[in-house]
């Protein structure tokens, strides 16, 4: 009984000495911390006044040296005044002397022109041969059964005569005569008047260089002629056969 009570005793003699350690601890770490703290603050440096620092932008210059110079007027320059042009003095010619013409050379009887291949036993000629007549246009050949104007009768029409080369095509004749008396339109005048009316009729039917080659003495009356040839235009094409490149036809009109 009696070391049962000792034990305890010592047991609660142990505690009580290790909570007497753990409050001496904590009393010391608490004093450090106080002592640390009022170290820290009493060895702090003095707060430092603010300091203010001014700012200047310098959009200003920059928009100074973006903006664009203003471009001075550039000075008028006045031409100067053209020289004075003098007129030119006209040239006085002087007269020229005239000259004469030499009478034209008589043409000798019994000569011929020298010969440049030896000489002749005739008297020879300085001056030159006449010249050769131009050819004359090919005639006019009237075609077989030919009317003439007073054979036409009035209101018709009558071949003269055709150029261009033998042409004995009478149905061709016929058959143009028909379709130009249908244009043909006589106007209302007393009398026989008649007219010649010439024209070509190419290879494929064209009329061509349709005119008035006889005048009746009325220009309405001759109008009215060349209007029905003209309006003939085309006519049948010549025939095949036919060796001529037109055929030129002087149609009369009564």
């Amino acid at each position: 009984m009696h070391d049962r009570v000792a034990e305890v005793l010592a047991q609660r003699a142990t505690l009580e000495r290790g909570a007497l350690a753990g409050v001496a601890w904590s009393l010391v770490l608490h004093g450090g911390l106080i002592a640390l703290v009022f170290y820290a603050a009493t060895h702090a440096e003095a707060p430092r006044p603010a300091t203010t620092v001014s700012i200047q932008f310098a959009q200003l210059r920059a928009a100074q040296r973006s903006a664009p110079a203003i471009a001075k007027p550039a000075p008028v320059l006045t031409p100067p005044a053209p020289p004075k042009l003098e007129a030119p003095k006209p040239k006085i010619e002087e007269p020229k002397p005239a000259v004469e013409t030499p009478p034209p050379a008589k043409i000798e009887k019994n000569t011929v022109p020298l010969s440049p291949f030896g000489r002749s036993t005739k008297k020879g000629s300085e001056t030159p041969p006449p010249t050769k007549p131009a050819a004359a246009p090919p005639p006019v050949v009237p075609p077989s059964g030919a009317a003439t104007t007073t054979d036409v009768p009035i209101g018709g029409t009558g071949i003269q005569g055709l150029e261009g080369g033998d042409f004995p095509y009478t149905l061709y004749i016929e058959a143009m005569q028909r379709k130009i008396g249908s244009n043909w339109f006589r106007p209302q005048l007393a009398g026989g008047a008649a007219t010649i009316i010439y024209f070509r009729i190419q290879r494929d039917g064209s009329i061509a260089e349709a005119r008035v080659e006889t005048s009746s003495g009325n220009a309405t009356f001759d109008r009215a002629a060349l209007s029905a040839v003209r309006s003939s235009h085309p006519l049948n094409p010549l025939p095949f056969g036919y060796s001529g490149s037109y055929l030129g036809v002087h149609l009369t009109f009564r």
